[in-house]
């Protein structure tokens, strides 16, 4: 066997995928990280229109500007983030936008502030670019949410970056302003970056978003369409950051990926411009779903914090067998250790699927599961 490259023995193959091989065709899947939603209409005639208008070539390196020119409108109105359109990069989903900025800002002996837990994919990330991983903690009697003391004490002169993810995938926490603002400007004051992944911006229930790159210029801020607007499949995401910070995303952009989607593109083109009422439907819908599987879970003794954006919930459950059992009983759910050390402990359930499957699923936990 010709042996792979060094960089590749340390990324895992994702825990969660392989919850989806479970044999059970029948299984209710609260596994899954994305909405049960179609693409609304407006945006599906947008791309159908744009087949059959033959515009199907490639776009510019950075994106159509028409579509990095609303994404600077909505930086602006829902974010306070100043930029410019040579400042914003079209990509292939907010994966490809986190892919390129560990590649072109870290290497060996920098550290990478990564909370705990977190999304797996940072760690992959990291991983490949040769950054070593420092955690900091995320705790349960914090509601999971990333305080700034916590990342003042990890920081030395070898930080590099940190990951932010508000509201969070595994935790649905949503950071508080003087967090966020705090860590702003501790990336001021010790010169390291943020790599901001607001994925989840528009899905949050209780609170009110807010981007360090408001407050901060050293912020690399990603986002996309594929939750707000289910647009998973079709790959679609942006990012911006400063003059200096866009040059050396753009080089391992347009040397990897050339250009995102162009049928996408005009697709993200009309969900920003067209109305948002599927959106605010959406996420009423999730904040429903929420109510209903925060208060089953504590109802049969799990405790479970009531998350405040996002679709997923991350109850305490030390059962180490849980997520075996409940993929027998026919609920297939993800460990929380596929997260991070403090993921122990937990399990994490997305509220993805429909009311009525959430609650018949909690009925087989309950029945099957806690009491079987």
């Amino acid at each position: 066997m010709i042996q792979p490259a060094s960089r590749t023995k340390l990324i895992e193959l994702s825990l969660i995928r392989k919850m989806f091989e479970v044999t059970n065709p029948d299984a209710i899947n609260l596994g899954i990280g994305e909405p049960d939603f179609d693409v609304p209409q407006n945006i599906k005639d947008a791309m159908k229109k744009s087949i059959d208008e033959n515009i199907t070539h490639y776009s510019p390196n950075k994106g159509y500007i028409e579509l990095r020119e609303e994404i600077v409108k909505k930086f602006k109105k829902d974010n306070g983030i100043n930029t410019d359109p040579e400042n914003v990069i079209v990509t292939v989903g907010a994966s490809e936008a986190l892919y390129i900025s560990a590649q072109a800002f870290m290497e060996p002996g920098d550290e990478i502030l990564l909370p705990d837990p977190s999304f797996l994919l940072y760690k992959s990330v990291i991983n490949l670019a040769g950054g070593s991983i420092v955690p900091v903690d995320c705790k349960m009697e914090n509601e999971f949410k990333l305080k700034a003391e916590d990342v003042l004490e990890k920081i030395t002169p070898k930080t590099k970056a940190i990951f932010l993810n508000s509201p969070s995938n595994p935790t649905g926490a949503v950071m508080e302003k003087e967090d966020i603002k705090a860590i702003a400007d501790l990336s001021m004051d010790h010169n390291f970056l943020i790599i901001s992944d607001e994925i989840y911006e528009k899905i949050i229930y209780d609170k009110k978003h807010y981007s360090p790159a408001k407050y901060s210029d050293n912020v690399i801020t990603i986002n996309g369409f594929s939750k707000t607007y289910a647009m998973t499949g079709l790959r679609i995401g942006y990012m911006t950051a400063n003059d200096e910070h866009t040059e050396e995303l753009f080089k391992v952009h347009q040397n990897s990926i050339a250009c995102s989607n162009s049928t996408a593109q005009l697709g993200a083109y009309e969900a920003l411009t067209g109305p948002q009422d599927d959106v605010k439907k959406m996420v009423g819908e999730f904040q429903r779903r929420r109510d209903l599987i925060v208060s089953r879970l504590n109802g049969m003794g799990y405790e479970t914090v009531n998350a405040e954006g996002a679709f997923y919930v991350f109850p305490k459950i030390e059962d180490e067998n849980f997520v075996q059992k409940a993929a027998e009983a026919g609920v297939i759910t993800v460990p929380g250790s596929a997260f991070g050390e403090n993921g122990k402990n937990h399990i994490r359930m997305s509220y993805a699927n429909s009311y009525e499957n959430i609650e018949k699923a909690m009925d087989i936990l309950e029945e099957r599961v806690v009491n079987g």
